[in-house]
């Protein structure tokens, strides 16, 4: 008698608890207390991606630039060091993905496409490197670091 008692007990104790969890009661109203930041959160990653990527440690560098654009997807200049730490890692279809994403920021921008041919120059594809580093070319004034990649092209 008393097991079945406890267990009659037990069963009205389950159904009180699933039938007070609803979520019919939570509060959904909307608050416009907390202000939007105004100032750039992602500028330390920005910062420590571009010490990164100088100093050779492109993982660390990706880390900070993807770091970088989660916070704010409109960072160009993040999405460019991220594409470029892409390209040093091999990592060909994140590069590919970032630039894209670039090209919607920046737009298609001189120095944009000339990084974008000296990523399809490391992978080896000399043909549309080419055509990508001659048309970044025809939108530069200065074009040194474009001809150093047309040079970097033509070596055996």
């Amino acid at each position: 008698m008393g097991q079945s008692k406890f267990a009659a007990l037990a069963a009205v104790a389950v159904v009180t608890i699933v039938t007070g969890c609803t979520t019919s009661s939570v509060d959904v109203t909307e608050t416009t207390s907390i202000a939007p930041a105004t100032t750039d959160i992602s500028g330390a990653d920005l910062v420590s991606g571009k010490t990164q990527f100088r100093e050779a440690n492109y993982g660390l560098a990706e880390k900070h630039f993807r770091k970088a654009v989660e916070l704010r997807s409109d960072n160009a200049e993040a999405w460019l060091g991220l594409a470029a730490s892409y390209d040093q890692l091999g990592r060909f279809d994140f590069a590919d993905r970032a630039y894209d994403q670039l090209v919607v920021v920046a737009g298609r921008r001189a120095h944009i496409v000339n990084n974008m041919g000296y990523s399809q120059l490391l992978r080896g594809n000399k043909k549309k490197a080419r055509e990508l580093l001659l048309e970044a070319k025809a939108g530069m004034t200065d074009t040194s670091v474009v001809d150093a990649n047309l040079a970097l092209m033509n070596k055996p």
